[in-house]
């Protein structure tokens, strides 16, 4: 999916959107019409989902998916991310690279808009990874 695909009633819709971020001691609500004017953002395919993160381009070959979560009614995608992008050690990815996004499906559209985007620590907790139900 590219933003140039979209139609410009969609893209009205979204650059009328509002998202929160904290990134590098920046935080407050943005609005997703600056994205689109300033960052050049691009649809990412994160976990077989069209997903529009408030990023460049750029960043894109950077970011992996360390995990996600779908809502039940597939409205809500939660997505912890590691962006090397700014990282310049790789022992400091753990305390730079960590993002979290929280991203809602768009009203008759099949992808996902950030509405949230925060820096998080990379923490895993073993007991909490298993994707198994118990019995």
């Amino acid at each position: 999916m590219k933003l140039a695909d979209l139609s410009p009633t969609v893209l009205g819709q979204i650059r009328a959107l509002r998202y929160d971020y904290i990134l590098e001691k920046h935080e407050g609500p943005g609005r997703w019409s600056a994205v689109l004017q300033y960052y050049e953002p691009e649809f990412l395919l994160l976990d077989g989902f069209d997903v529009l993160l408030p990023i460049s381009q750029d960043q894109h070959p950077n970011i992996t998916v360390v995990r996600s979560a779908l809502s039940r009614d597939a409205s809500l995608l939660i997505l912890f991310l590691k962006d090397t992008t700014y990282v310049t050690r790789s022992g400091d990815e753990m305390f730079e690279a960590g993002r979290i996004a929280i991203c809602e499906r768009m009203a008759g559209a099949e992808f996902y808009i950030a509405t949230v985007y925060h820096e998080w620590f990379i923490v895993e907790n073993e007991g909490l990874s298993s994707k198994e139900l118990p019995p």
